[in-house]
Parts: structure tokens; sequence; C-alpha cells
């Protein structure tokens, strides 16, 4: 009965709250604004000051093979970009977030020459950072998405830090939180921004470290397609995001090393 409970609880708050996304970045205390769906296209579209990628609604996607995963619907390119140095930090403000289950995972993929003609589709994606479980249960617990919610109504704010070894380029970068209160529906909230990264960076990620967004997911995945209200599942307090590893480059191993002390080779 208790089960049924939550997962009736679920399924009235998906349809009665908004999902969401983020629309603003941060970048050493200047501001860049990003697509909104509820402005209407035309005040938007082609304007100047466009960093993000278009994406027209705040309703998740659900499949893992739909090409808009890469960086949402329809995913035209943006007019500008966001200049940063390699080992700075971009912040991504969502006005509102809801959901409190899954993990976020944040993406980038180098365009080359531009990323205003570039296919996010058929990019080759590598992984900056993640959060996932940080404490308790899988149904009930700490979670990255729940941790970054003020719920005072002022915004949440999820800040990482490029790279510092990154090779200087241009580069997508993409925002995905996946919600997991659903029993196996998973919903995907992707958006991706443009970025001109500086600095004298020379590194690339490894082959082990790239992936395709579609491709990455697959319905096959236990940590994708989930109940978290069965008593094993919602009850485990480990959770292992599928895909590569996190790339950080080799100097961030080394400041590692200089902050903590060598622990061996690497």
């Amino acid at each position: 009965m208790r089960r049924l409970l939550l997962i009736l609880a679920a399924c009235v708050l998906d349809l009665v709250t908004a999902h969401g996304g983020t629309s603003k970045y941060t970048v050493n205390g200047v501001d860049y604004t990003g697509y909104d769906p509820a402005i209407p296209s035309s005040d938007q579209d082609g304007q100047p000051w466009l960093v993000q990628r278009k994406w027209i609604t705040i309703d998740p996607i659900f499949e893992t093979t739909n090409t808009s995963l890469a960086c949402n619907f329809p995913g035209d390119p943006a007019v500008s970009s966001i200049p940063i140095n390699a080992g700075d930090n971009i912040t991504a403000v969502y006005y509102f977030w809801l959901h409190t289950v899954g993990p976020m995972v944040l993406w980038m993929a180098d365009c080359g020459v531009s990323c205003q003609k570039f296919n996010p589709s058929e990019a080759k994606w590598f992984k900056i950072a993640e959060r996932v479980l940080l404490t308790g249960t899988v149904r009930e617990g700490m979670w990255g998405q729940r941790d970054f919610q003020h719920w005072d109504g002022t915004p949440n704010l999820w800040t990482e830090s490029i790279p510092r070894g990154l090779k200087a380029g241009s580069y997508l970068i993409r925002h995905e939180i996946i919600a997991l209160h659903i029993a196996h529906r998973p919903q995907f909230y992707p958006q991706c921004a443009h970025l001109v990264v500086g600095g004298k960076g020379k590194e690339v990620p490894g082959k082990e470290f790239l992936t395709s967004i579609p491709g990455v997911w697959d319905m096959s995945q236990p940590e994708i397609n989930l109940d978290i209200y069965t008593e094993d599942i919602g009850n485990a307090t480990t959770y292992k995001i599928p895909g590569p590893p996190v790339w950080t480059g080799r100097a961030a191993a080394r400041l590692d090393r200089l902050s903590y002390g060598f622990k061996g080779p690497r």
C-alpha cells in the first residue's frame, strides 16, 4: 500500500508541477542570457545576446534514442558564445526545479571551427562533472538535484569548473538533469550553450572518456530504467551512473597530487 501511495504521489506531482531547465549562465560575475520557453520565439530568435541553443518546452525528453536528446528541441544554434578560460567556473541558473531523484551530468563537446554549424547529435561528448546520490537511500536520500534546490524562491545554481588544462577552442556545454521519480520512465532535461574556451591548455580527453548522445543512455541500463519504489532499489544507498568516467584533465590530476600528496602512479 505504501508503495502504491508513493507512486500515485509522484505521478500527481509530475502532472501539477512544472519541470524546468537552465536559461541563464554566469561566468566571472557576468550574466549570459539563454533561451526562455516562456518568452515568444520572435523576441529571442537571432538575437545577438543569445548564447544557448533553442528549446521550446520545459517538458522532458523520454526516449533515449531521440536525436533531440543532444541539445533539446529544436536545438537551433545560438548566435553568440560565452567567453571562458580553462579552469574558470560556470554557473547554470535554474529559476525553478522541483524534482529530487536522479543524477545531474555536465558534458562538453568540441565543435571544431564553430558551434553555429555543428550537429550535436554527431558530437563526441565528454563528462566534466556529475552529481549523483550524496547520502541516504535512492528513494528518499539527498541527491545532487535535491541538494542544489533552495526552496525559498531564489534561483537554483549549478556551478562547475571547466577542466584547467582543456585545449582552447569552441565547445558546446550541456547541462543535463535526469529525473527518475516515475517507474521505468526516466525524464531527460538537457540544455546546451556555446562556449569559446581560452587559455594555454593543450589537453583533450582520450577515447575512453568520449561518448555519443543519443547513445550513452539506454533502456537496457538498470540505472536508467528502474523503479525506485521497489524495496531493493529504493532502499539502496549507492548509485553509479552509466557512461564514461568524468574527465578533469591531467592538470587537475597534478593539482590533486600537490594538494593531497602523491598516492602512486596514475
